[in-house]
C-alpha cells in the first residue's frame, strides 16, 4: 500500500477538486459539471442541495468510488491513478441509509469492516466506547454476547435506529482523514441526531456533511 505523503504546514489541503464533470452514461446529461471544492485537513463541511443535485455523486468522486469524466481531483496532492486502491484508506463514506447493510455476523464485524481483520483487542475497546458515544451501549447490555452477538439476516435484529447508528460507527472507526456521511443522521430521532452529532463532530479527523436544505 502506498502511504500518502503529509501535506507541508502551509497547504494544509486534504482535498482539491477543480472542474469536475461527471455522467452516468455517455450521452446523458451532466450530473456534476465543472465542480469545484477544496477541503483542508480538520474542516467540517455542510453540502446542501435539492435531490437530483449531484451531491451523492460528488461524495462518491470524493470518497474513489467513481472516477470523473474530466477535472483535477487531488488528495494530498496525489490523484486517483497515484493512489490507486489506497485511496480508500484516507477518504471513507457512509453512504444513504437505504443504500447501507447490516451483514449477517457479529456486531464487531459489521463495526470493524474498514479495518483488518482478525480484530484486535484495542479495535473491539474502541467499537464499545464508540457504541457508548452514539447511545448504543444500552444495545450491548442487552445483547447477551455483546460485540459477538450474531446480527443481519438470520441474527439479532435491530431497529431502524440502531442500525443508523451502527452505520456510523462503521464510518468513524475506518479513522479516515476524510469521512463523508451522506444523508446518515435522517434515520434518528431529534435526541439520538443531537448526541450522534457531537460524537461525530467530536471524531471525524475531517468532515463533509451532505444534507437536503
Amino acid at each position: 500500500d502506498m502511504a500518502v505523503p503529509t501535506p507541508g504546514p502551509s497547504s494544509g489541503v486534504l482535498i482539491d477538486a477543480d472542474g469536475l464533470t461527471y455522467r452516468y452514461h455517455p450521452q446523458g446529461e451532466p450530473v456534476l459539471r465543472g465542480a469545484r471544492l477544496t477541503v483542508r485537513h480538520g474542516e467540517r463541511l455542510l453540502i446542501e442541495g435539492a435531490s437530483g443535485g449531484g451531491k451523492s455523486t460528488l461524495a462518491s468522486l470524493l470518497t474513489g468510488l467513481r472516477t470523473p469524466e474530466s477535472g483535477v481531483l487531488l488528495l494530498n496532492g496525489l490523484d486517483r491513478f497515484t493512489l490507486g486502491d489506497a485511496w480508500h484508506r484516507f477518504a471513507t463514506q457512509a453512504p444513504q441509509f437505504h443504500e447501507n447493510h447490516v451483514f449477517s455476523g457479529s456486531l464487531a464485524f459489521n463495526l470493524l469492516m474498514g479495518r483488518r481483520w482478525p480484530a484486535t483487542d484495542e479495535d473491539l475497546l474502541d467499537a464499545a466506547a464508540l457504541c457508548e458515544e452514539l447511545g448504543l451501549g444500552d444495545l450491548l447490555r442487552r445483547m447477551p454476547s455483546g460485540l459477538q452477538q450474531a446480527v443481519g439476516e438470520t441474527g439479532w435484529q435491530l431497529s431502524h435506529g440502531e442500525r443508523g447508528r451502527l452505520f456510523l460507527a462503521r464510518a468513524l472507526l475506518q479513522g479516515a482523514p476524510l469521512t463523508v456521511f451522506d444523508e446518515s443522521f435522517a434515520a434518528l430521532d431529534p435526541e439520538s441526531l443531537e448526541s450522534c452529532l457531537r460524537c461525530v463532530l467530536a471524531r471525524a479527523h475531517t468532515l463533509a456533511v451532505i444534507a437536503h436544505p
